[in-house]
């Protein structure tokens, strides 16, 4: 988490919007252009309707002039490949999932996780605790330096995190985790704390060794983890109240390059490694941290989180170093904002940005947490993808799930973003988007019409088009093959 309040991170929502319609950078790759022909599918969020079914449109030669904007969709541009979407499977969502009956925990993991269903197929998980937990707590506990880590133990996560996991990838095989510490154990940090303080430089070597046996017991329990960074939020030490660290630029150039590099590289259970795992507004410190060609050897990815700057920042890196990946890693609504069970306008608009900005993953945060937001040993107040009510059971789910409704449900892994346009640069009246191309190629397109009145939107690819009403504060998916 970032240094500001996630509800900070909302009233940002317009400047990272206009960031959203970005030009798509000028490196992509080319492929035939078709004019679509037959119905197109259409669903909706907005009012009274959760991805609703609304009538098919029909693909026609019809005029585009009048309306309050032309989407233009050129597949013949096309961009990066989609890894998928998902949420956190912190301490405190383990927890809270593990409180659901098997019934209806299986209910939920079959809607969340089933390609048939929502088809979420990422998730993040802690390296030890976050302030999303029911305590504070690493795999190696104690004051005193543990340099060959024999006090190493993953029994903390036995109870219900890995079962969790386990009951998720067997839903979804697919299941990509990404692993992120907010803290090294207390012992190797100048405080003698979890919570804030710095890394000491010369345990970097053991903390890679740390790594590589959480990667190791992690894989021997059934949940295998496909990529990690070396720390959650690199720039803040959140004031020292919850599980944090900061760590330098030159820290992490040389933990990567010299340490966790080398070691996942002869593991047997090698893990990608993004660097950062923080804000937007730190992408100057990414592209010097890619300057270092040896650190870059080892690096498949840069994590963002959006709660301070805009996400063209990604699209900046990207262009700079085409082979290494963007992948967003944390946002999330808070229980105490009015209306977040409603914010579906928000987070599409927000989703939309991020994919035309080069990211191949969004990862939302807790995927479940009570009506209080707890577990939570920390400071913020953060509300879950769906909440669990701690006294009956009873499941709600937050406007982010609806919009991720939106994209997980209709852009699969592999899927290609392709180029789309508006013609409207007003933002009274423009319509966010976002396009794709399945790799069964079918297409679909998501429009996000944040305003308190309905737009009159027209489709185009090639010479065919549509037009559709976009309700006022409305989420609409168009799907076509």
């Amino acid at each position: 988490m970032g240094q500001f309040n996630r509800r900070d991170f909302l009233k940002l929502t317009a400047a990272s919007t206009a960031a959203a319609s970005v030009a798509m950078p000028s490196f992509a790759q080319s492929s035939q252009t078709a004019n679509p022909r037959g119905n197109i599918a259409v669903w909706k969020t907005g009012g009274s309707d959760r991805h609703a079914a609304l009538r098919p449109l029909r693909w026609a030669d019809v005029p585009v002039a009048g309306t309050d904007a032309v989407v233009t969709i050129d597949p013949s541009r096309s961009f990066q490949h989609v890894l998928g979407f998902g949420a956190a499977f912190t301490d405190a969502a383990c927890f809270t999932l593990n409180r659901l009956s098997g019934s209806d925990r299986q209910q939920l993991f079959h809607e969340l996780f089933h390609p048939s269903e929502m088809g979420m197929s990422v998730g993040r998980i802690c390296v030890g605790s976050s302030d999303y937990a029911t305590k504070a707590y690493s795999y190696s506990e104690g004051s005193e330096p543990d340099p060959d880590l024999a006090r190493f133990s993953i029994d903390h996560d036995r109870a219900y995190i890995l079962p969790i996991l386990r009951e998720a990838r067997a839903v979804n095989t697919d299941l990509w985790l990404l692993a992120s510490p907010w803290s090294p154990p207390a012992w190797m940090k100048f405080n003698g704390s979890m919570l804030g303080g710095v890394m000491r430089r010369k345990w970097l070597a053991a903390y890679a060794r740390y790594f590589e046996k959480f990667l190791d017991a992690y894989a021997a329990e059934g949940a295998r983890v496909n990529s990690i960074t070396p720390q959650n939020e690199v720039d803040t030490d959140q004031d020292g109240r919850m599980p944090a660290c900061v760590w330098p630029q030159e820290y992490e150039i040389e933990f990567v390059r010299d340490h966790l590099g080398p070691v996942l590289a002869s593991s047997k259970t090698p893990a990608d490694i993004w660097i950062l795992d923080h804000n937007y507004n730190l992408w100057g410190r990414v592209l010097n941290e890619l300057d270092d060609e040896k650190a870059r050897a080892f690096i498949k990815g840069v994590a963002w989180h959006g709660y301070v700057g805009t996400p063209d920042a990604m699209s900046r890196v990207q262009q700079a170093y085409p082979n290494v990946g963007q992948f967003w890693t944390e946002g999330g609504p808070d229980f105490d904002t009015t209306g977040h069970e409603t914010e579906w306008t928000k987070w599409a608009s927000q989703f939309s940005g991020i994919l035309r900005n080069q990211a191949r993953s969004i990862i939302a945060w807790n995927y479940a947490l009570d009506e209080r937001g707890n577990p939570n040993i920390g400071p913020f107040h953060c509300a879950g993808l769906v909440t669990v009510d701690s006294r009956s059971a009873t499941i709600t789910r937050s406007g982010q799930y609806w919009a991720f409704a939106h994209f997980s449900r209709h852009i699969s892994r592999g899927a290609t973003i392709v180029a789309s346009t508006s013609s409207s640069s007003d933002r009274a009246t423009n319509i966010d988007h976002v396009a794709a191309r399945n790799p069964d190629g079918a297409f679909t397109a998501v429009l996000t019409n944040p305003a308190s009145v309905a737009r009159d939107v027209a489709i185009r690819v090639g010479t065919s088009s549509a037009r559709i009403s976009v309700p006022a504060d409305s989420v609409v998916t168009l799907s076509w093959s």
